[in-house]
């Protein structure tokens, strides 16, 4: 459910909340405004497919609701957990222990075996990995018997495959994906969506995906759209030729 006006949206089964969100970078004597005003509400469980026109503000939406980055007023809440109320090392620890984040680049460490970069989230914040959960998140993201190899070693649907592992490692609340597809030709990248999409559901992650592609859009319950930092409508359900059609009138 995505809220469009200036009313805060509901607290009620939310997995993902933003309220009047703001994001300026200086520039001069006039900052930018990446962001400006937005507030939805994302439920729980929900495939959410974020999109629109080169610098509509993607990417800044996504780095705030991830915890990635601060916005310059406004709230950003992940369940029951404003993360504008908690210090920078908080919001940190928050991050590892409640969102995944899948890369377009992978961002793999290549000394570390597959397996070791799965369990990635967990060491770094001092946790033993669940072994069972490990080999279950490996099974269902077909890489059984990869976990001695390297990234080297891997194709990219693979070495993607693994990232969608790591941000599942944790259990987290909410799945953020930047571009997961866009490295990858449409056979593999439909793999890796079938992948992530698929585990998600298994395992009752709320996924927030940004893609340019309506092809990988059409595949989400719901394409949000963002046009000059503001929303700008969203389609439920909607086909690929939906999806390209709204974007060319935002393109205008």
């Amino acid at each position: 459910m995505i809220s469009t006006t200036n009313a805060s949206p509901p607290r009620v089964d939310s997995a993902v909340r933003l309220v009047h969100l703001t994001k300026t970078y200086p520039n001069g004597p006039e900052p930018v405004a990446a962001l400006q005003g937005v507030s939805l509400a994302v439920r729980p469980g929900a495939f959410t497919a974020i999109m629109g026109p080169s610098g509509s503000g993607k990417s800044t939406f996504l780095n705030l609701a991830a915890g990635l980055d601060t916005p310059t007023s406004g709230r950003v809440i992940i369940g029951d957990t404003d993360l504008t109320e908690l210090s920078p090392d908080a919001v940190t620890r928050f991050r590892r222990r409640s969102i995944g984040f899948v890369f377009q680049s992978y961002n793999l460490i290549g000394h570390l075996t597959v397996g070791e970069n799965i369990q990635l989230p967990m060491l770094l914040d001092g946790r033993r990995p669940d072994d069972q959960w490990q080999q279950a998140l490996i099974d269902s993201v077909g890489l059984t018997g990869k976990t001695d190899r390297l990234p080297s070693e891997l194709s990219g649907g693979q070495a993607q495959r693994v990232a969608i592992a790591r941000a599942l490692i944790t259990r987290p609340t909410v799945v953020f994906a930047d571009e997961p597809t866009g490295a990858l030709d449409r056979r593999t990248g439909d793999q890796v969506l079938d992948v992530l999409r698929g585990t998600a559901k298994r395992f009752a992650q709320t996924l927030v995906l940004v893609t340019h592609d309506p092809h990988v859009a059409a595949t989400a319950d719901e394409v949000l759209f963002l046009a000059d930092g503001r929303l700008a409508g969203e389609l439920v359900a909607p086909t690929s030729g939906q999806i390209a059609a709204r974007l060319v009138e935002l393109g205008r």
